[in-house]
C-alpha cells in the first residue's frame, strides 16, 4: 500500500510539472487563432481576398489535427528553405510545431464562430450608426465589437475547452505535456489506469477553471444577470 501511495504521490509531481507546458501551449495557441481568425473574418469581408479565407477554413477544418501536427512537424520541417534557413531554429522545437498547427487549426473554427455572430448583428443598428453620421472605428468599436464578443463567447469558449484537451496531441512529437509526461511513466511502470486517471483529473481541473472563468465572464457581459 505505502509503495502505491509513493508511486502515486511521485506522478502527481511528475505530471503537475508538466501543467505549465500544457498550459502555455493552449494559451499560446488561443491568443494566435484568435487573431488569426479575427483576421480570416475581415479578409472574408473583402472581395480580393474572400476566396483565400474560405479556401484556409475549408482546409483546416476538414483534415484532423494530428495529420496537420504531423505535417508540420515532419514536413514543413523537412523543407530545405526551412530546414537551412533561419527559420530552422524554431521548427525543430516540436512545442512550436505544435503552436504552428494547433494555432492554424483552431483559427478557422474560431473565424466560423466569429463570422456567424457578426451576421447575427441586426443590419438595422448598422444603417442606424450610419445615418447619424458614425465612423467605421467609431460603429466597430462601439456597436459591433461589442455585440460580436457577447454573441461569439459560448461558442467560443467551448473552442477553448476543445483546444486544451487537444494540446494532448503534442505529445505525438515528443512534448512532454501532461499527456507526454503520463505516456512517459506508463512506459516505465506499465501502470495504465493509474497514470491516465490522474492525467484525466489535471485535464478535468483545466476545463473546469476555463468554464467557470467563461460563465463569469458571459454573466458578466448579460445586460440582465450583469446587474445582479
Amino acid at each position: 500500500m505505502s509503495g502505491d501511495l509513493a508511486f502515486l504521490a511521485d506522478t502527481t509531481l511528475a505530471i503537475a510539472r508538466a501543467v505549465p507546458v500544457t498550459v502555455g501551449l493552449f494559451a499560446a495557441s488561443a491568443v494566435g487563432a484568435t487573431l488569426l481568425g479575427g483576421l480570416l473574418v475581415m479578409a472574408q469581408t473583402r472581395r480580393g481576398t474572400r476566396e483565400c479565407a474560405r479556401l484556409w477554413i475549408f482546409v483546416f477544418r476538414g483534415t484532423p489535427l494530428l495529420l496537420q501536427i504531423f505535417m508540420v512537424y515532419y514536413g514543413l520541417a523537412a523543407l530545405g528553405p526551412i530546414r537551412h534557413g533561419p527559420l530552422w531554429a524554431a521548427f525543430r522545437e516540436p512545442l512550436f510545431c505544435a503552436f504552428v498547427a494547433m494555432t492554424c487549426c483552431c483559427s478557422a473554427y474560431i473565424a466560423e464562430v466569429c463570422r456567424a455572430a457578426l451576421a447575427a448583428i441586426p443590419a438595422g443598428q448598422i444603417e442606424a450608426a450610419l445615418a447619424s453620421g458614425m465612423g467605421r472605428w467609431t460603429r466597430l468599436r462601439l456597436i459591433v465589437l461589442p455585440q460580436l464578443v457577447r454573441l461569439a463567447l459560448p461558442a467560443y469558449g467551448n473552442e477553448l475547452v476543445m483546444m486544451i484537451k487537444s494540446t494532448a496531441l503534442a505529445s505525438t512529437i515528443t512534448v512532454m505535456d501532461v499527456t507526454g509526461v503520463a505516456g512517459q511513466v506508463i512506459a516505465h511502470s506499465y501502470r495504465t489506469l493509474d497514470v491516465f486517471c490522474l492525467a484525466a483529473a489535471v485535464y478535468l481541473g483545466l476545463t473546469g477553471a476555463l468554464t467557470a472563468a467563461l460563465r463569469y465572464v458571459e454573466r458578466r457581459l448579460n445586460p440582465v444577470e450583469g446587474t445582479r
